[in-house]
C-alpha cells in the first residue's frame, strides 16, 4: 500500500519542500531539499534544537521523513510494535538495527523502556522519542511519517540490506557510495559540517530525505500493509 499525498502547509511557493530528520548529539539533524518537477535540491543540513522549532518551521515542509518512533503500545509486546517486528523480518541479518519503540507508562503521555528492553542507544535518545510523543497528534501524520534508516537505505540498495555497520569505515564507505550513485546532490549533505552531528549521522539524513521524497511522490510503502493504531489515535507504522 502507498502513502497518500502529503497536504502542503505555509505559503504558496514555486516549489515544495521536504526534509528528513534524525535526531543527533543536542537536537535534531535535518536534511531538506526543494523539489519542483523533476528537480531535487538538496539543501544545507542544520541541526534544530527541538522537534517543534523542526515542525513549526516556515515555509513548512510538505513531508518529513522522521527517523524516531511515532506512537507507541501502552504495555511491552514481545519484540515490540507489529512495524518493528516487519521491519526486522525484511532486513534480516540487518534486523537488529530495527529497536522497539518506547512503551508509554501513564496517561500524561509520557514513554519508558522496560529494563529488559532498554540497551544504550535507546536509553540515549529518549529524551528526543519523548519530544516525538509530547508533539504528535494524529493530524501531523499527513506531514510526518516514521523511516527507518536502515529500511531506507535497503529500499535504495534494490531491497539487498547494508553489509556492514554505519560505524565501520567499510559501512560508511559502503553507504556513502550508494548514496551518491542514487541521491543527486548527496554530497552537499554528506560532507556537511554540522554540530553534533556524525559522519553517521550525516549519511542517516541523508537517506531518509530520499525516503522523504518517495514519500512526497506517493511511492513510499507502509509497514505493516494494515497499520496498528495506538491509544492516542497514531498509526504505527514504517514507511520505506
Amino acid at each position: 500500500m502507498t502513502v497518500d499525498q502529503p497536504l502542503r502547509r505555509g505559503p504558496n511557493l514555486p516549489y515544495s519542500l521536504v526534509a528528513g530528520v534524525t535526531p543527533c548529539r543536542g537536537g535534531w539533524l535535518v536534511a531538506s531539499a526543494k523539489l519542483q518537477g523533476t528537480i531535487f535540491a538538496p539543501e544545507d543540513p542544520v541541526r534544530i534544537d527541538t522537534f517543534i522549532d523542526v515542525v513549526d518551521m516556515r515555509p513548512g515542509y510538505s513531508t518529513i521523513a522522521l527517523n524516531a518512533p511515532v506512537g507507541g503500545l501502552d504495555r511491552a509486546i514481545v519484540g515490540g510494535r507489529a512495524c518493528d517486528r516487519e521491519a526486522r523480518q525484511i532486513l534480516g541479518r540487518r534486523g537488529s538495527a530495527v529497536k522497539s519503540a518506547p512503551v508509554r507508562i501513564d496517561t500524561q503521555n509520557r514513554i519508558d523502556l522496560l529494563p529488559e528492553h532498554l540497551d544504550a542507544v535507546s536509553r540515549t535518545l529518549l529524551p528526543r522519542y519523548q519530544e516525538v510523543a509530547n508533539e504528535m497528534a494524529p493530524y501531523r501524520q499527513r506531514t510526518i511519517y516514521e523511516v527507518n534508516t536502515d529500511l531506507s537505505f535497503y529500499q535504495m540498495n534494490d531491497d539487498i540490506p547494508m553489509q556492514w555497520s554505519k560505524r565501520s569505515e567499510k559501512g560508511i564507505a559502503e553507504r556513502r557510495a550508494l548514496l551518491e550513485a542514487k541521491v543527486p546532490g548527496s554530497l552537499r549533505i554528506i560532507d556537511a559540517e554540522v554540530p553534533g552531528a556524525t559522519m553517521s549521522h550525516l549519511l542517516d539524513a541523508a537517506a531518509i530525505l530520499w525516503t522523504a521524497r518517495r514519500i512526497f511522490a506517493r511511492a513510499g510503502i507502509r509497514i505493516p500493509r494494515d497499520p496498528e493504531w495506538d491509544e492516542q489515535g497514531l498509526r504505527m507504522e514504517i514507511v520505506r
